[in-house]
């Protein structure tokens, strides 16, 4: 006879490695080299987190960086395809402002705030890096923020 097991199907989470570094902490001995990645997982429905972790090795790095967004995710609102209304928020040195667009517009944004973009599901929207800083870590928390700074549309 068969045995019959259920299958719990897991929310399915679309992830992305958006920054990679080599950091080395200088000891007396010479310098240690670790790995720094940077993640950003989210279901394109809506809810998108951002983690970075530090490991020995890569595939480390990687594993604690998702298992950190997957910790920290948000909830986006979402006016259709698009945010309800316009916000800017800032993180550290990074500076991000998220504009509404209308449908079919879609998503004109580059680097960090893209790819967080697109894993929340947001799909007509324009975004602007304005501060001077190219970390793609605080571009990323920037965005975070901003998309937190939205209220529910009436």
């Amino acid at each position: 006879m068969r045995e019959h097991r259920r299958t719990i199907k897991k929310d399915e989470l679309l992830e992305k490695v958006v920054d990679l570094r080599r950091v080395a902490r200088v000891t007396a001995g010479g310098k240690r080299f670790r790995f720094r990645a940077t993640v950003v997982v989210g279901d394109g429905k809506g809810r998108v987190g951002v983690g970075m972790g530090k490991g020995i090795d890569v595939v480390g790095a990687i594993e604690k960086a998702k298992n950190h967004a997957k910790k920290n995710m948000i909830t986006i609102r979402m006016k259709n395809r698009t945010i309800p209304h316009e916000v800017y928020a800032k993180f550290s040195a990074a500076k991000v402002i998220l504009k509404p667009a209308i449908q079919g517009h879609g998503l004109i944004a580059g680097g960090a705030p893209r790819v967080v973009l697109l894993m929340a599901g947001i799909k007509d929207i324009t975004a602007k890096c304005l501060g001077k800083t190219s970390n793609k870590l605080t571009n990323a928390l920037a965005t975070i923020k901003a998309l937190e700074k939205i209220k529910a549309s009436k």
